[in-house]
This record gives C-alpha cells, structure tokens and sequence, in this order.
C-alpha cells in the first residue's frame, strides 16, 4: 500500500460497496431525509463515497449518527469517527470509504455540500439502500 493512502482504507471494491450499502439502510431504517450518494472514487482520495442526508431534529440526527457509528463497528470491526456531537446541527461520521453528513434541514440548505461536491456533473441522486 503506498504511503499516502490513508490507513483506514480498505482496497477491495466488495468492501467499499458492503459499507455503502450499510451505510443506507442504516439511514433508510432511521428515517433519514433526503439521503443522497455522491461517488467521489477517481475524484477525491478521501473516500469512495459520501453520503448526505438529514433528520427532522438534532435529536434524531444525534441518534441515526450513534446508531450508524455502532453498525459500521459491528460489520467492519473498525471503529467510525464521530464529530459534531452533542449539537447534532451537523454530525460527521468517517466510515473510511464512507463519509456521512448528516445534517438538520436548515443546516443542510446553508451549507449545500450537494453542490459543493457535485465536480460539475449532473446534481446528485437520490439513493436508494439496496
């Protein structure tokens, strides 16, 4: 593995899609708002995806972010990093292949990571846990 890829990742594609997948069912199962999927692979080296969803509340944010973190641990045996609780406005979860935003619609719409994210090609679809 070369030096500058970083540690947490992991090199097989069956893996990345596996904890993609967690990923969105988890959310699908909590009731995220909203989620979308933006593949990021041969255009960022941070991860091959990164998922954007929100929850109607902070309580809710709080609790899908946790829920995520614990299931990401139980299937990969790695832990998630966790960053922006107890506030919940917006809570990062790096999954390694798999960064989450999970947001409160408000904050969401302020920062629009959507579009931020989008590298130019058409805005990004919804997604729908396999």
């Amino acid at each position: 593995m070369p030096a500058t890829e970083p540690a947490h990742r992991s090199p097989e594609s069956s893996d990345v899609e596996a904890l993609h997948r967690l990923v969105l069912q988890s959310l699908d199962d909590d009731q995220a708002v909203d989620t979308i999927s933006i593949p990021l692979a041969g255009k960022s080296s941070i991860a091959d995806y990164m998922v954007i969803a929100s929850g109607r509340s902070t309580r809710q944010v709080a609790s899908m972010a946790q829920k995520l973190a614990e299931r990401i641990k139980g299937e990969t045996g790695r832990p998630a990093r966790i960053e922006g609780l107890p506030s919940a406005d917006w809570v990062l979860i790096d999954g390694g292949d798999v960064i989450v935003h999970l947001f409160r619609p408000e904050v969401r719409s302020f920062y629009n990571l959507e579009r931020m994210w989008s590298f130019g090609d058409a805005p990004a679809a919804p997604a729908a846990p396999n």
